[in-house]
This record gives structure tokens, sequence and C-alpha cells, in this order.
């Protein structure tokens, strides 16, 4: 079998802000065919970044815009705080659809991506079997229809392994014979941070790569390949050991750079070594020490910048095939939960007659 590597795909207003702000440490939020907005709400905290040709050059991105929802609390999988996560996911996608001008009335088809016997793998089927469909009542049984309601239809084209054709492929002949005028893709993606494993939802007007997550480049499902709006939903399921083996790497040194940040306050003298008393323990990116500091403490890997820090894991793992795709062990509670924050946002954005109040009613 041919081995490809693992390329994560994920977060991607997240990741274009963070190179931006990489490549322009003095410029916080805009450059020339990039704008950066960030929003706190309540636990949450919202990333839009609007990317032009140009600037899509810049950071290697496709232009377009890029959502990012985050909110650590999301593991903590409450029903209540699921179902206000699906309201801003409803109310994102309801931003999204209004900048394309999508009418009211437009007839949209829903693809859950993925393999539905593969858990991490499984967001975009599990998400499909809880949706409010309609477009067969538009057609049969018009008197079912409520005021407010589109045509909704939905399907899950498997994967080629399973049904040995190219998954756009499938998606493409659905998409000629059913004629929809928008279409919304739903995948799990690989993180590119092991904090952002179970913890962000990520939106783009921007299409989809079926499968590009971990290593298998297939057609383009987007706007150029189909003719019409292509919107994607995704949650970061999956991280790879490249990634946990960097995190770890940082955590380090923010741990020593938390550690001498601290190191005399009285009340620190007080606890004993290596005891947090049970609390979840946040670093930041203020608590890595200087480049001095980290040579200290990791020799030349301390010195390394991101990219090259990557590169050097990537290519001890790589040989020795430990390059690992890792889930949280709690992966089938984690997918049963987001994919009904994901179904009820969409079905919320989708139906007019939906909202926050009635939205849990119109779950499968």
């Amino acid at each position: 079998m041919e081995q490809r590597e693992f390329r994560p795909r994920t977060d991607l207003a997240v990741e274009a802000q963070e190179m931006f702000i990489e490549q322009n440490p003095d410029k916080k939020h805009e450059l020339d065919g990039i704008i950066i907005k960030e929003y706190e709400q309540g636990k949450y905290k919202l990333t839009r970044v609007e990317i032009d040709e140009k600037g899509g050059e810049r950071v290697g991105k496709k232009a377009g815009n890029y959502v990012t929802i985050e909110a650590q609390d999301l593991r903590n999988m409450d029903p209540k705080f699921g179902r206000q996560s699906s309201t801003i996911l409803g109310e994102e996608i309801k931003r999204l659809m209004e900048e394309h001008s999508i009418p009211e009335d437009a007839r949209c088809l829903i693809v859950g991506l993925g393999n539905g016997y593969v858990t991490p793998d499984a967001l975009g089927p599990h998400t499909v079997n809880k949706l409010y469909v309609t477009s067969h009542l538009f057609k049969l049984h018009p008197e079912m229809v409520g005021e407010g309601d589109r045509p909704v239809s939905a399907f899950t084209p498997g994967v080629m392994g399973l049904t040995g054709m190219e998954t756009s492929d499938v998606i493409f002949g659905v998409v000629r014979k059913t004629n929809p005028d928008f279409m919304i893709v739903i995948d799990a993606l690989a993180a590119r941070s092991v904090d952002r494993v179970n913890t962000t939802i990520q939106l783009s007007d921007t299409g989809i790569n079926p499968g590009s997550g971990v290593g298998n480049d297939r057609k383009e499902v987007s706007k150029e390949t189909l003719d019409i709006p292509v919107f994607s939903i995704g949650i970061p399921t999956v991280v790879d050991a490249v990634t946990i083996t960097n995190d770890t790497i940082d955590y380090i040194l923010k741990h020593f750079g938390r550690e001498m940040e601290e190191g005399d306050k009285p009340g620190k003298a007080l606890t004993p070594a290596g005891m947090d008393f049970g609390e979840r323990r946040n670093y930041t990116e203020d608590d890595l020490p200087d480049e001095e500091a980290r040579q200290t403490y990791l020799g030349i890997v301390g010195a390394l910048k991101e990219d090259e820090k990557r590169q050097l894991i990537r290519e001890v793992l790589r040989p020795t095939g430990h390059n690992l795709i890792v889930t949280p062990k709690e992966v089938d509670e984690v997918i049963e939960y987001m994919s009904e924050i994901v179904a009820s946002g969409i079905n919320q954005a989708l139906h007019e007659s939906i909202t926050p109040e009635n939205a849990k009613h119109y779950l499968n």
C-alpha cells in the first residue's frame, strides 16, 4: 500500500492568522489581501479571516472567508453548552450565506464526508443522520412543509476504500442529478495543535478536498468545480505524532518559562514540586522564555523556529513509520456530541422555522 505523508488540515482561520502574525509581527489585524477580526462571545472565541487572491498567495491559502469557533469547554460535552454552540454555528453559517446572497428558498445539498465505520472519521455521516431533510416533502407531501422551511437533501458518499469510487466523482454525479443551488460539506479534520482537538469548529466558503487532511489529494469540491457555492464545516478529531511531539516541546519550554517567572513568588515556595492541586494549567505564548533560555534548556532544538522544529520531527519519525494518527479515548461520545451540534446549527441556519428553543425537536 502506498504510504502518504500526513499533512494536517484544520482551523484555517487560526492558521492563516498565525502565519500572518509570524510574517508581520508589527501588524496584528490587516495587511494587503488579509483582514483578521477576532471576537469574544462569552466562553467562545471567534476568528474571522478574509483573504483575497493576493493574500492567498502570501499565506498559502485559497482566497475566501475562514471562520473558527473555539471553546475549550466543548471538551466537557455539556448539553446546555452544546445547544449554545449550535446557535453560534448557525449564526455564522447564515452570515456566510448572506455574503453569497443565498435566497431563502434556495435548494441545499448537504454532504457528510468520512467513514462511518471509523469513529474519528464519522463526523460527517453521523451529522447527516441527524439533519432535518425536506426535499422529498416538497415533492411528495407539500402539506407537511412548514413556513420558513427550505428544500434540503443530504447524503453520505462513503470513502474510496469502501466504494471503489472517488468521493468527488460521487458528489459531482449527485449534484448533476439533483441540481442544488448551494452545498454544505461536513468533514472530520486533523489538528495542527493538540489544544484544538475537539475544541474548535471551522467554517469556510472555499470548498474542500476530500481526504486531504490525511495526505490523500482528491478532486476539489468547490464553486470552481461545481459552479455553486460550497461551504465546508469541520471539527478536528485527530492529531498526528509530529504535532504531539512539537506541542510537547513547546509545553516543556513554557513550563520552564512559567517556573522562572513564578519561582520567587512567596506562594510558590509553599507548593510541593509538581503539585497543581488538580487545576488544569493553561500555558500561553507569553510563557515561552527568550531564545537564549530556550537554547540553554533544549540546545539546538530549543532554538529552532516553529517550521524548522516540525520539519526535524517529521524527518525523524517518517523513516520509522511512527508518525501515528491519534484521537482521544472518549472519541465515541465526542462524535455523538459534536455531530449533534453541527446538525442543529445547520438546521437553524437553513430553516427559519427552527429556533434555538425548538431545535432539539428537529434532530433525528
